[in-house]
């Protein structure tokens, strides 16, 4: 598999990444070992959890294998915080307090003295700015974390995140952002791509296949083994059942027939290689589902298909990200 800086950073990390939101849920601690040990066997690196899946669960799971199966120093451990986990003044946020209590959390589940990348969950605006950026700060420098990102920021909360820590040579500089991004949802290339891209930060899409739509599978039912079907999931799949997304996802189905490949492959080349993407996230059920989105790798979209996808899922557009209003 290829590798790729992450932002403007010297840490490389595999372009398709493996996410884990349904370790300890819909997929069991066998499967989990099963998925990691495919990434892994195909060159892939990079590996995204999160101190709120499953309600630390998840992290868990994935600390007992890179203590059993894996060798912790052949992988890029990224994980996050802010979303609240527990009652009471550090069990959730933003702050300076919760943010450090969660890192603490992360690493006795995740079974290691450091992480990879530790990313900001989500905005919290109950919380001053810079309070939550001293954190990183603090968490870097005390050799817990290595490299630090945001998640799911807006434009102008990542600019001023990332202006505030650029803007002195002894704060953390922001490496990486995570975002929803696929040809169901374009929104982040209003506002997010074009300044992650101003400010050096690598962009790591989740739910790169429409919730699992843009697989083709949701056209005419929903599988009743499909997270479609689940209570618990049901209404994340739903968000992308609609008619502009039956157009595009009809498309991809042609373009993938034309190809000779599968929808899945089309879908994620397609974010894989969009402008400011260092990495999409796969978050397979099943590891069946991980080797099937991983041969991938294999596809490079000829430009006349990519340029008809474009077309067919470009969003709306208006001043001033289109064109600046002429005086």
């Amino acid at each position: 598999m290829e590798h790729r800086q992450l932002g403007r950073s010297g840490l490389r990390v595999s372009r398709l990444a493996l996410g884990t939101m349904t370790w300890g849920l819909d997929t069991d601690a066998d499967e989990a070992a099963e998925q990691l040990s495919t990434f892994h066997e195909a060159g892939g690196t990079l590996i995204d959890t999160a101190d709120v899946y499953q309600d630390g669960r998840t992290e868990e799971i994935l600390g007992d294998l890179l203590t059993t199966q894996l060798p912790r120093d052949e992988v890029v451990l990224a994980t996050k915080a802010v979303a609240r986990r527990k009652p009471g003044p550090f069990g959730g946020g933003a702050s300076r307090g919760a943010l450090l209590t969660a890192l603490d959390g992360s690493l006795r589940r995740l079974r290691t003295d450091h992480v990879d990348l530790w990313q900001l969950h989500a905005w919290d605006p109950s919380v001053p700015l810079d309070e939550t950026l001293s954190a990183i700060d603090t968490a870097v420098t005390s050799g817990r974390v290595r490299y630090a990102g945001i998640s799911n920021y807006a434009g102008w909360q990542l600019a001023t995140a990332a202006t505030y820590q650029n803007a002195h040579p002894t704060r953390t500089p922001l490496i990486a952002t995570q975002a929803e991004y696929s040809l169901l949802e374009r929104g982040i290339e209003r506002e997010v791509t074009p300044a992650a891209t101003h400010h050096g930060l690598g962009l790591l899409a989740w739910a790169p296949l429409g919730r699992g739509v843009l697989t083709g599978k949701y056209r005419n039912a929903t599988p009743p083994d499909s997270r479609g079907a689940t209570s618990h999931l049901a209404s994340y799949v739903e968000h992308h059942r609609t008619e502009r997304a039956a157009r595009i996802v009809h498309a991809v189905l042609t373009a993938a027939e034309g190809l000779g490949s599968a929808p899945v492959h089309v879908a994620l080349a397609w974010v894989r290689d969009r402008p400011g993407v260092t990495a999409p996230i796969l978050g397979a059920r099943t590891n069946t589902q991980l080797k099937t989105a991983l041969a991938a790798e294999d596809l490079t979209l000829p430009p006349a298909i990519r340029a008809a996808l474009d077309d067919i899922s470009a969003p709306d557009q208006s001043y001033p990200e289109r064109n600046p209003a002429q005086p």
